[in-house]
């Protein structure tokens, strides 16, 4: 009695999705981090808008 061999899944799409799951993961772990560095400027930037903006009411 012979067995025939099973055929084996193709997994390529399955590789394809894992990798571009880990690009896009590892491509918003960086922007968070920029996020996070940038914040501090950001913020003073904010404050400095907000004290050139005071407008003087009649």
């Amino acid at each position: 009695m012979e067995t025939e061999p099973q055929p084996q899944k193709d997994k390529f799409w399955l590789y394809i999705g894992f990798t571009l799951f880990v690009i896009l993961a590892g491509v918003a772990m960086v922007k968070q981090s920029e996020n996070e560095k940038y914040a501090p400027i950001k913020q003073q930037l904010d404050e400095e808008n907000a004290q050139m903006n005071i407008r003087v009411l009649n």
